[in-house]
């Protein structure tokens, strides 16, 4: 069977138990540890378990898959196979007295004591580095347990220090140790109004700079975007942590939905991939969701395929913070789920593209790829979620990268990261590295179906 092995690295500035007072805005803060509990809340509803770790469900199709996340342990237990990794013991610890928290497996929460503080030196060269072979050690266990991993699965911030600093190490080691495998991460980048931290551009930028090596596909989410979704599109005037986890979890429980259930058409990490990433170093997407509706609401409302698929390109919808209207679009991917006719979703998809050829590539003619999966998600008919690969993604890497810049024009901060060993070529290397991303996105984006051979000679580069 196709396992994932799924992996949490970083306090990403918020515990799980934390109180949010209904005036302060949730997007202050990167809150990846609560995202966490309630994206396994929704997988373990999905197939039926209890946060004991126990099988209620009502349908055989809830076991058929289940061990694409799970194994089974004894006394019929389901294990989720995940590893939760911080640089300080506060947020696990939180983790574990969440009604979640006696899910996973206690061999798997892997914290030290020092923590990063926000500086991405100390989560990939110092305090990160010393953890990170007891991590590989677990992983290692996970993966040996499998009968063919399908890949990772790896949820870290980029502005702060664990996630950004030790998640790129981490990655970098898994990619060394399993080169034919799928990684996939779901990064959590700065808000482009709100900081939380200072040096978020340094460390966002280094990460980057790994991101581009050793990713297959990451999936770029902004707590802004989000934070704007839940006020505009779901008419909530204090959204609260539940609200942003709810978007996060149903598009990460969307994207492996044909994997975990059968389904009329299919589509796993490597199909994904393949259809969706047109050169390496270009696969950042941008996530979606549909329907957005405020739960409360939800069964006041008949969606029909078109209103679902109109709410997928909704530039309003996406869950990182630039318009796809100021871009192209290279590849989609959309997942539905829910009994639906294949000809009607074909039709609808076809019909977007016609209507919006203005923003898709003229050179892919059919970059589209569609999913469709039977089982909908819990307290809907139909649903659906979106992965584009856009060039206007390419206004998140230039944002930061002005910011980086301006910062590393004055040598300003650099002492905490040279201090911890690091040296200020490497700063320069991720700057060019960064500026060559985006100078990228913007060929394609201006590239037409009519242009002759003289671009092949620079796509054979990658």
């Amino acid at each position: 069977m196709r396992e994932i092995i799924h992996i949490q690295i970083g306090q990403a500035g918020n515990n799980i138990g934390s109180k949010v007072s209904p005036t302060s805005l949730p997007i202050e803060i990167s809150h990846i540890y609560s995202i966490i509990s309630q994206f396994w809340e929704v997988i373990s509803d999905e197939h039926g378990i209890t946060p004991q770790g126990c099988y209620h469900g009502d349908s055989d199709l809830q076991l058929d898959r289940i061990n694409v996340y799970y194994n089974e342990a004894h006394g019929n237990k389901f294990v989720p196979r995940a590893v939760l990794v911080d640089l300080e013991p506060g947020t696990i610890d939180s983790v574990r007295s969440a009604p979640f928290g006696q899910l996973f497996r206690p061999d798997n929460f892997v914290f030290g004591r020092a923590g990063a503080g926000n500086n991405w030196a100390k989560g990939h060269y110092t305090e990160g580095a010393e953890l990170c072979d007891t991590v590989l050690d677990i992983i290692r266990k996970e993966a040996e347990g499998c009968d063919c991993l399908q890949g990772f699965q790896v949820v870290h911030s980029i502005g702060g220090g664990t996630g950004s600093g030790m998640g790129t190490l981490l990655l970098g080691k898994i990619r060394e140790e399993y080169p034919d495998r799928i990684i996939s991460t779901f990064s959590i980048i700065p808000s482009p109004k709100v900081s939380d931290t200072v040096v978020e551009p340094y460390n966002a930028t280094m990460s980057v700079h790994h991101l581009v090596e050793n990713t297959d596909e990451t999936y770029i989410i902004d707590n802004e975007a989000l934070y704007d979704i839940c006020y505009r599109t779901l008419k909530l005037s204090t959204p609260t942590y539940a609200d942003l986890n709810h978007l996060i979890s149903a598009t990460m429980s969307g994207i492996t939905t044909c994997i975990r259930f059968p389904g009329q058409l299919n589509a796993d990490l490597r199909k994904i991939c393949v259809n969706m990433v047109p050169f390496p170093r270009l696969h950042f997407f941008m996530p979606g969701f549909a329907p957005l509706t405020a739960r409360g609401s939800q069964p006041y409302r008949a969606l029909t395929i078109p209103d679902l698929v109109k709410q997928l390109f909704d530039a309003k919808n996406m869950m990182c913070a630039c318009d796809p209207r100021r871009g192209k679009y290279l590849t989609v991917a959309s997942i539905f789920r829910g009994r639906m006719s294949t000809r009607e979703v074909d039709e609808q998809m076809l019909n977007i593209q016609n209507k919006n050829s203005t923003y898709f590539v003229e050179w892919i003619p059919n970059n589209v790829k569609t999913a469709i999966c039977d089982i909908p998600p819990r307290g809907l008919k139909n649903a659906a979620t979106f992965i584009g690969n856009t060039t206007a993604i390419q206004e998140l890497f230039k944002r930061i990268a002005e910011q980086f810049s301006a910062m590393f024009r004055r040598k300003a901060f650099l002492h905490w990261y040279t201090g911890e060993g690091m040296e200020e070529m490497e700063f320069t290397e991720a700057e060019a590295n960064m500026n060559d991303l985006i100078s990228e996105y913007q060929q394609y984006q201006e590239a037409t179906a009519e242009d002759d051979g003289e671009e092949g000679d620079d796509y054979s580069e990658y």
